[in-house]
């Protein structure tokens, strides 16, 4: 009734009035069981199954209702319609059960629903008769039930069915309803739909064939197209498109129709969704993902979507990448089970919708209140929505999440798409190729099947990738798309690059031909030139003495015109200074002049003839008119009287022409005549202002007549002066005529001189024109012949080129072929799988087809030039072919690269190639890369994600896609809710730290993966550098410079090459006049020569550096041996992760500690032994013990393997031995009954690899005595083997026989060979020093100290601190990571980062989560405090973060190993301080023995299960607690003065309270309760009787006083041995054969983990094959009748049992045999299943899942796959002795069920073996009558050894209780004749135990004296922490005391392991 709530506390949270109601399937398919506590909550009610007929009755009602309008022979067939149906769904239930794999396999009723919801959809006009009914029927059987299955196999059963049912139900319909294609829809109409909007009847029916089906959908696809412009689709509708497409298309076009389409990614789901929505007229809704898109985006999402479906159908396409939470898909299965999620809308926004369409809804019949409305509404939802699920079936996500969310089936169409097909392949080719010109007609159909065939077989490829190699790779049809895509760019880019160099290079040659063949026509017009230059030279030098002549009169002509010129000039200066005087003088009167003639402007003519009509004007206008007269202005002669001035008057012009006067013209008569007339009426006043009183017309004339007369005045003064000017002007006159006669001469000659010049120049230029050409011609000849001499090698050159171009522009094709077969597919690959596909298997295809390819063709050649190579080399990137190659594919191709980069080599390299294009590096964990990459797309700048994970935020699908939309000549791409500007120089790396990432083929789909793993040849170069740049840095020095000078005189030899020809090729006119081209040709030829001389100078000088530097390369390789060899450890446990930069700086730092030689060769070996110490020490000191040897074994094959000689199928022969499953086929030598059966079979498979195997197995047949001696040895291994081939054997060989005779000295024979490969320091790995830890660590880089039970480094830690000065809490802080530390931890670590304190995390595995916070804050973390420390302790966890482990120093702490170094470091936490806690005298000498009791229980455990059951983690805490207490109590008795030692409290609490309390096992507790026995008591003290703890090899006692000190305790116990026998922990001393066996058997286990995956065996056969093979033999021996029952009916076996009671109730015993039976059977159908599932896997059908590659790996190794072991009864036995042990359980349960229960039980083949015990003991209670709760057995061991022994005629057969046989002894002998326990015999580890007899027995007459209560155990693991293992308990004879045996580790088991 509550539940607890985790908030900031834990709250007890109540839940009142709820009920709850739960529905559930049947488990099975992958549905879980459901446990019984959990169902008992509930009333249950179980829903049967309807029956038949009463289907029958429901689906023939429907279909019948339908058909009622039908003709009647369709309504005749509506009945067994139904019948084939349920037939069919049958079959389904029956056939197809649903399995993990094929978690979809779920067919319920209402898949009988949607068959006839589609049978119903037909019309009469297109179901016209039976057949076509029944062809519908066949159709939507096929979409609703077969559409969903995911094999082949599976769809030819289920066709073959239905043909059988429709031939038995409808026979004569049987031809028309199996006609191909069968294809249905109501689209014929959809193109007048959708383009002319008309509104034509949906009719359903069938559509005949494909190409009626493409035509429409081709038309559809252009509308669509036309509509969505920026995002076109570009599909081609090939046969199987076509289908799924039609498949959608019925799905939607029911009302709720909702599709779950399966595919792996590319495989066309969205694109066919989207055009099956576009041809229904429904509308597409996708959400878009952003950066934080979260649930609550997702609710608004779906709010958008609901408001829209009230308008309009749409189709909702969510895909796996969509699931940016797994919470969406709880609103997706609500969608699909209930309409919509439920609470989507609140309150407001449900009124706001219902307001909307409430009126709609009131006219549909809805209800008028809310609700009803909104049901309304929910329901026009429903009917409009259809979901399509676009899924991948890759991996386990879509098990899980249809699992979790069952709707996702049982709601929708399942369709699964298939891989595409060699035909739908072959189409895609075709189309895309259709339109290309540059493949010829008669070659694309050979281009389009190299196409198929590439696909195809680099999808086997991956799929061998995937099993062999365990790296994940999916070939996905976007791939193929994209292949065939770059393909076209790449012969594009060739065709257009061959003919742009052609067409130079042809450009260049053209005009070095046409320079030569100019030539010889230069020298002949030459020396006709010359002859004309001579003779027109003569004419104008005697041209030139004329022209001296007529320039020298000119001359002098000129120079008297001058003087001429010169007088005239002056006296023209002085004409004019008079003149201007007598202007000046002028001037004064012009005034009044002026005056005058404004006077007449006011005179009208109206008033001058006013005046005119006066007969009798006044004195006054007389006077004026005569003196007007007088001055003549009209010209004519008048006289002073009245009747002229009249007439003067009447003239019309009078007033113009006194305007006009002429001034000059007036004489002195007229002068004195007027001055006359005034003086004689001086009297009458004339005046102006007078006359202006008589006549406005008389006053104007006046004003005139005074100025002028006042002008005349003046002009008459300055008369002497114009006379003057006229009379000099007159002499300048005649001078000029002079002057102009003179220039008239002179002009004349120098006409003469003009044309004689014009002659002369005409002439010269002629002649400076001949010499000019004649110049030019020697110039063009000197130029030809410095073009021509100095292209003479690229002319001959160039014209091969255009040869080889020629030829090599017909290759163009296959070339592009195989280099986009490259790009497209090889990434993922390692270096020998890209080889083989392109050498073996692309170039031969290309070969046997007339596709010509390049001969010796490197792709790497044709991609990349030697110039950008030897660049990429400087900028970090390995020089070897595949990271070349890696090179290529990260800056080629459409695809943007994901590196798999776990040595970050390629992250250094995109770093050092594009920093200077100002690359932008970030991570996915960080919150701002949108914002940069929005700005790196923008500007066209490159991008960097590092350190990426598994999965790539969908955010960036848009990129990845390159879903890039054009409008107005604008790219544009949508990021996240922006649309952004799109740069096409953008470009885009991903890098991962993940050495085998399992990425979804969908991502793999979108980006190119490239393999940047370590190759040995890249570390070799690598190391080389190093070792060089150490040993000679000068000589690195000049190597590098060397490099970089090539690759740049490189580039610069290509440039001037291409400069050479640019410059030729588009040169304009003649080339030989160009004389800075000639110049600019001629410089670039020399420096052309000057850079080949200097490349081939420095090709020599890099010649004779690389064999210097090769001298090295044993260094280079012995340090590429010691990486991979270290770095693989990671196989083993991921917390052995190394970087190569932590190798880097260990490798580095021994060559610095190497010693020094002037011998080379004595340096280079002192550099090997460095390197390989140092190494050894650093990667050691991070490895468990465990794995220690393993690493020096596996280094020192590694090293042999160096040198070419290793022999591996001998490696492979010790480490697996026999691994088949055959039994053994030749008889052991009946003397060799002391060697194992498991060694003498593996003894005859080593005899089967080599002659001399077999030559050794021979001798040891014939000599076995001489081998028993070598066997009875105790250190055999260090002695040689007998015989007389064994000498021959190599120390390999020699490990395999030791296998085969001795295994248990396996372990120190692999010392002895890794002492003599390496020599004995690499079997003694070096101690914690944790000053030495402290010199390697550093500020930047964590110690990680990886714990192991019993060891704590943090007082180590905390000791090394306090002497170094950094002392707890100031500068020494430490945090116990939990629930709730990181904060407090971050916060640690800041304070630490920055003031230079130490810093301790404890316990990181319990905090995983927060580990990643950690990594990040080490990742950006620079310039820490150089004092700044960060320790680190974690238990294993394969969670650990991946860069951390990589840049850790790694430190693995275990206890110490052996007696002696346990108590020293126990001791060494001592001091007299603590030994005088207590004043007892007996105190001193306990803590000794607590002391030595410590290391004996814990030096116990390395002897495994015989020594404890269980590992306890008995640590120091134990010991310092027990010794306080010990302290308490015996202070307690020293006051009290007790002289009685608490022996029995002290036992208690060390015991049972202390160490006891660890103990969880009751035989693990006798063991202890012994070992205190022995050690604790007053015989410790007994001076008459020397106690000794044991005197095995050593007298170990107490120290000889009570006083001793600490140091003298100490110097005691360093004078034990370093190796103990077991015997001094009670334990037999074949107790270290089984320590020796186990590690062993460790040893091997891990040595396989190591080995390389390659498909080779060594046996002829592929590892696949292998694999393969023994799948088959396995399936052939299990014995199984139906894969759903397995090998027994358990029913027909309960009948046959009870048959045999006489119809009563099965026995006990029987009950227990009808379980054992169940569990067999789940066994053997899980064995059957996987193994033909693992079959398909191999085949290629099905995807190589986690668990079968588990099982693959199992089965290859020889080893149980744990899949199966966890079904079946607990064993250490190998594969081949398991199956064996599997068949005789298989004879047992046979016999016992045929002839009953047997007299003698092999109690090994038993599930459950107590079981049937109890069964005995039930059947004996029942028989007699007592009562079960006390009643037991007991156990008797008899004398019998053969079943023979016992029967009914010997009288030994049992009423009660049973024979028990199939056990083994262990940790004892048993003597057969006493019947009782003896001590072991020396090597007998294991001795079979006579039958033992099983006896119930009243619990109260049970004794055991004198027996040994023996544990039974199933297998020699005993019994685990859980109490798993223990089946009973024996009692055994014995004569000697049990504590001796408890200690001997004595049990029983029933299997023993091989």
């Amino acid at each position: 009734g509550f539940i607890y709530a985790y908030e900031k506390d834990i709250i007890q949270k109540n839940v009142k009035d709820l009920q709850y109601v739960a529905a559930m399937g049947p488990p099975g398919g992958g549905r879980n069981s459901t446990d019984p506590r959990f169902v008992a909550r509930f009333n249950t009610f179980y829903l049967t199954k309807p029956s038949n007929k009463v289907l029958q009755n429901i689906y023939n009602n429907i279909i019948q209702a339908r058909m009622v309008d039908y003709i009647d022979d369709i309504k005749e067939v509506t009945s067994k319609i139904t019948e084939a149906t349920l037939a069919i769904y049958e079959f389904a239930i029956l056939r197809l059960p649903p399995t993990p794999s094929k978690f979809h396999y779920i067919f319920t009723l209402r898949d009988i629903s949607r068959v006839y919801e589609g049978i119903c959809s037909t019309t009469p006009e297109k179901t016209t008769n039976a057949d076509s009914l029944i062809r519908l029927w066949r159709h939507e059987i096929n979409r609703i039930f077969f559409d969903r299955l995911s094999t082949t196999d599976d769809l030819s059963v289920v066709n073959s069915e239905l043909r059988d049912i429709t031939q038995s139900k409808f026979p004569t319909s049987l031809e028309y309803a199996l006609k191909e294609p069968l294809l249905y829809g109501d689209f014929e109409n959809a193109v007048s739909r959708i383009v002319g909007d008309s509104d034509n009847p949906r009719l359903y029916g069938d559509v005949k064939d494909f190409t009626t089906v493409q035509k429409i959908f081709d038309q559809i696809m252009e509308s669509y197209n036309a509509v969505n412009e920026k995002k076109p689709l570009t599909l081609v509708l090939f046969e199987m498109a076509l289908s799924h497409l039609v498949r959608i298309m019925r799905i939607i076009k029911h009302p709720r129709g909702h599709a779950l389409l399966i595919g792996i990614g590319g495989s066309g789901k969205q694109s066919i969704t989207r055009l099956a929505a576009f041809a229904s007229g429904y509308g597409l809704y996708e959400i878009r993902l952003c950066r934080g898109y979260s649930e609550s985006n997702f609710r608004e999402d779906m709010k958008e979507l609901f408001k829209n479906l009230a308008a309009r159908p749409f189709v909702f396409l969510f895909t796996d990448a969509h699931v940016a939470e797994e919470g969406f898909l709880e609103y997706i299965n609500n969608i699909l089970s209930t309409g919509i999620p439920p609470a989507l809308f609140d309150d407001e926004e449900k009124d706001a919708i219902c307001t909307q369409i409430g009126e709609q809804a009131q006219a549909s019949g809805a209800y008028a209140n809310s609700q009803g409305i909104w049901d309304y509404f929910v329901e026009i939802c429903r009917n409009n929505l259809h979901v399509v699920l676009a899924m991948s079936p890759s991996g386990e996500k879509l098990r899980i999440r249809c699992r979790n969310f069952p709707a996702l089936v049982s709601s929708c169409i399942v369709d699964w798409f298939f891989e595409w097909p060699s035909e739908a392949l072959q189409k895609v080719a075709t189309s895309f190729l259709c339109d290309e010109s540059n493949v010829s007609s008669e070659k694309k159909d050979h281009v389009s099947s190299h196409m198929v065939l590439v696909h195809r077989e680099v999808t086997a490829k991956s799929r061998e990738f995937r099993t062999i190699m365990k790296r994940q790779y999916f070939v996905t049809p976007k791939n193929y798309i994209d292949f065939i895509s770059v393909f076209r760019e790449l012969l594009r880019s060739n065709i257009k690059k061959n003919d742009s160099v052609t067409s130079r290079l042809n450009g260049g040659l053209t005009k070095l031909a046409e320079a030569a063949d100019a030539v010889d026509r230069m020298q002949v017009e030459l020396r006709e030139k010359k002859v004309t230059v001579d003779g027109k030279t003569s004419e104008v030098e005697e041209l030139i003495e004329v022209i001296q002549q007529k320039t020298k009169i000119a001359t002098e002509s000129s120079e008297e015109a001058s003087k001429k010129q010169e007088a005239a000039e002056s006296q023209a200066k002085i004409i004019a200074q008079e003149k201007a005087k007598a202007d000046s003088a002028l001037m004064e009167a012009l005034p009044a002049v002026e005056a005058a003639a404004e006077a007449l402007n006011n005179i009208r003519r109206e008033d001058l003839q006013e005046l005119k009509a006066f007969n009798n004007p006044s004195i006054h206008v007389k006077i004026v008119c005569q003196l007007c007269t007088v001055l003549r202005p009209t010209g004519e002669k008048l006289d002073d009287s009245w009747g002229d001035s009249k007439k003067m008057l009447g003239n019309a012009r009078l007033i113009d022409l006194l305007k006009e006067y002429p001034k000059e013209s007036m004489t002195e008569k007229m002068y004195r005549s007027c001055q006359k007339i005034l003086k004689e009426n001086k009297k009458q006043d004339i005046t102006v202002e007078n006359m202006a009183t008589k006549s406005q017309a008389a006053k104007g004339l006046l004003v005139w007549i005074l100025a002028i007369l006042s002008y005349y005045e003046v002009a008459r003064n300055v008369e002497p002066l114009r006379e003057k000017v006229k009379s000099m002007e007159k002499a300048q006159a005649q001078t000029e005529a002079e002057l102009s006669k003179l220039n008239s001469t002179l002009q004349k000659l120098n006409s003469e001189l003009s044309e004689l010049r014009k002659g002369y120049k005409e002439a010269n230029e002629e002649l400076s024109d001949l010499q000019l050409q004649a110049a030019q011609m020697e110039k063009r000849l000197n130029a030809a012949s410095t073009l021509i001499g100095g292209l003479t090698g690229e002319k001959s050159r160039w014209g091969a080129d255009i040869e080889k171009l020629s030829s090599s522009r017909s290759m163009l094709v296959g070339d592009s072929l195989l280099a986009a077969s490259f790009i497209s597919y090889m990434g993922a690959f390692t270096a020998d799988y890209r080889h083989n596909l392109i050498e073996n298997t692309f170039i031969d295809d290309l070969k046997r087809r007339p596709i010509p390819v390049t001969s010796n063709l490197k792709v790497d050649n044709m991609l990349t030039t030697d110039s950008e190579v030897q660049r990429w080399n400087a900028d970090g990137l390995p020089a070897d072919k595949h990271s070349v190659q890696n090179g290529i594919l990260t800056t080629s191709g459409n695809r943007f690269p994901l590196c798999i980069d776990p040595q970050q080599q390629a992250v250094s390299w995109i770093k050092n190639t594009f920093g200077e294009e100002k690359l932008t590096v970030k991570s996915l964990n960080e919150n701002d890369f949108i914002k940069h990459l929005e700005l790196a797309i923008q500007f066209g700048k490159p991008f960097l994600f590092e350190n990426v994970g598994e999965d790539i935020d969908p955010v960036l699908d848009p990129i990845l896609n390159k879903e890039i939309s054009t409008e107005n000549g604008n790219k544009t791409v949508a990021l996240g809710d922006k649309v952004i500007d799109w740069d096409d120089n953008f470009c885009l790396f991903f890098c991962t730290k993940l050495s085998n990432p399992s990425y979804s083929p969908e991502l793999m789909g979108k980006v190119t993966l490239v393999n940047y793993c370590l190759t040995r040849e890249g570390l070799n170069d690598q190391l080389l550098n190093r070792v060089v740049c150490h040993e000679k840095p000068e000589l690195e020095e000049q190597f590098s410079q060397i490099v970089d000078n090539m690759a740049s005189n490189t580039n610069l030899l290509v440039a001037i090459e291409n400069s050479l020809l640019r410059e030729l090729s588009s040169a304009q006119g003649n080339i030989l006049d160009n004389e800075d081209l000639i110049s600019t040709l001629e410089q670039a030829k020399k420096k052309a020569t000057e850079i080949k001389r200097k490349i081939s100078e420095a090709q020599t000088a890099k010649e004779e550096i690389n064999k210097a530097r090769s001298l090295y390369k044993p260094v280079s390789r012995r340090g590429s041996t010691l990486y991979f060899a270290s770095s693989g450890l990671s196989i083993i446990d991921p917390m052995y992760e190394m970087s190569l930069e932590s190798f880097l700086k260990q490798f580095v730092g021994a060559l610095d500690q190497a010693d020094e030689d002037d011998s080379l060769e004595v340096r280079l070996q002192n550099l090997i032994d460095s390197c390989m110490q140092l190494v050894y020490d650093f990667t050691c000191t991070g490895l468990f013990e465990r794995h220690k040897l393993a690493f020096s074994f596996h280094l020192a094959c590694m090293v042999i393997d160096e040198s070419g000689c290793f022999d591996s199928s001998a490696l492979s022969a010790f480490i697996k031995g026999d691994t088949s499953l055959d039994p053994i086929n030749e008889e052991k030598p009946h003397l060799a009954s002391w060697m194992s059966d498991a060694g003498w079979k593996d003894m005859l498979f080593f005899s089967q690899l080599n002659d001399l195997f077999l030559n050794v197995k021979n001798d040891f047949v014939k000599r076995v005595a001489d081998f028993k001696t070598w066997y009875d040895l105790e250190a055999p291994e260090e002695t040689d083997l007998p015989g007389n081939f064994c000498a021959k054997l190599s120390s390999m060989q020699k490990l395999c026989i030791i296998r085969a005779i001795r295994p248990d000295r396996s372990y120190n024979a692999v010392k002895l060979f890794v002492a003599k490969e390496l020599g004995e320091s690499f079997i003694q790995p070096p101690m914690i020093d944790y000053r030495r830890i402290y010199r390697q660590s550093s500020p930047q880089n964590p110690t990680l100290f990886i714990l192991s039970p019993g060891a704590d480094p943090q007082l180590d830690i905390q000791n090394l601190g306090e002497e170094l000065g950094f002392t707890s809490p100031n500068r020494f802080q430490f945090v116990s990571l939990g629930q709730g530390q990181g904060h407090v931890a971050m916060e640690v670590l800041e304070a630490g980062r920055t003031r230079g304190n130490w810093v301790l995390f404890q316990n990181c595995h319990l905090l995983i989560s927060w580990l990643k916070d950690l990594d990040k804050v080490l990742e950006e973390m620079k310039n820490p405090h150089k004092d700044f420390r960060l320790w680190l302790t974690t238990e294993p966890t394969n969670q650990f973060p991946l860069s951390i482990l990589q840049k850790s120093f790694k430190v693995v702490t275990e206890p110490p190993d052996g007696l002696k170094l346990n108590m020293r470091s126990t001791l060494s936490k001592i001091d007299e301080d603590l030994l005088e806690e207590s004043q007892h005298q007996s105190f001193r000498p306990l803590v000794y023995a607590l002391t030595f009791l410590h290391a004996v229980i814990q030096e116990r455990r390395k002897y495994g299960k015989i020594g404890w059951n269980v590992m306890y983690d008995f640590n120091e805490s134990d010991f310092s607690i027990s010794r306080k207490l010990m302290a308490l109590y015996l202070t307690k008795a020293w006051e009290d003065g007790d002289e009685s030692m608490p022996w029995g409290s002290l036992k208690y609490l060390v015991g049972d309270a202390m160490y006891g309390g660890r103990v969880s096992d009751d035989m693990d507790r006798r063991v202890l309760s012994t070992y205190l026995n022995e050690y604790f008591g007053d015989f410790l003290f007994d001076t008459n009787n020397k106690f000794f703890f044991s005197r095995d090899g050593f007298d170990y006692s107490l120290p000889v006083s009570r006083i001793n000190t600490v140091e003298e305790i100490r110097q005691y116990v360093e004078t034990f041995p370093l190796t103990n026998s077991p015997a001094v922990f009670g334990l037999h001393p074949n107790a270290e054969i089984g320590y020796f066996m186990s590690f062993t058997n460790d040893l091997w286990h891990t040595l396989i983990s190591l080995q390389p995956r390659t498909g080779d065996t060594g046996s002829g056969l592929s590892r696949e094959e292998q694999i393969y093979n023994t799948a088959t033999d396995l399936l052939s021996k299990i014995p199984i009748i139906k894969s759903d029952i397995g090998s027994f009916d358990v029913g027909a076996v309960r009948n046959e049992l009870m048959a045999k009671n006489g119809g009563e109730q099965p026995t006990p015993c029987q009950v227990v045999l009808l379980q054992e039976i169940e569990l067999w059977n789940a066994l053997c159908k899980r064995m059957s299943s996987s193994l033909i599932l693992l079959k398909k896997a191999l085949d290629g059908e099905i995807g190589m899942s986690e668990r079968l590659d588990e099982i693959s790996d199992a089965l290859f190794n020889g080893y149980l796959p744990l899949f199966w072991a966890k079904l079946a009864p607990a064993t250490e036995k190998r594969l081949g002795s398991w199956m064996v042990h599997f068949i005789k359980r298989h004879r047992q349960y046979e016999k016992w069920i045929k002839e009953g229960e047997p007299q003698v039980f092999w109690l090994s083949g038993l599930h459950i073996p107590e079981s049937y015990l109890t069964a005995l003991v039930q059947t004996t209670c029942r028989r007699k009558g007592w009562p079960l709760d006390k009643s037991t057995m007991c156990t008797f061991v008899t004398k019998y050894k053969n079943v023979d022994d016992i029967s009914k005629e010997k009288g030994n057969t049992l009423m009660d209780g049973s024979y028990v046989s199939g056990l083994y002894l262990e940790g004892a002998g048993w003597n057969s004749d006493l019947s009782q326990l003896e001590r072991q015999k020396p090597k007998e580890l294991v001795v079979d135990l006579p039958f033992l007899q099983v006896v119930p027995i009243e619990s109260s007459r049970l004794k055991s004296q004198g027996a040994f209560r023996t544990p039974v155990y199933t297998t020699s693991q005993r019994r685990n922490a859980a109490g798993v293992g223990l089946v009973f308990e024996a009692d055994l004879s014995t004569n000697i005391h049990a504590s001796f045996w408890a200690l001997q580790g004595v049990a029983i088991v029933m299997n023993k392991s091989d």
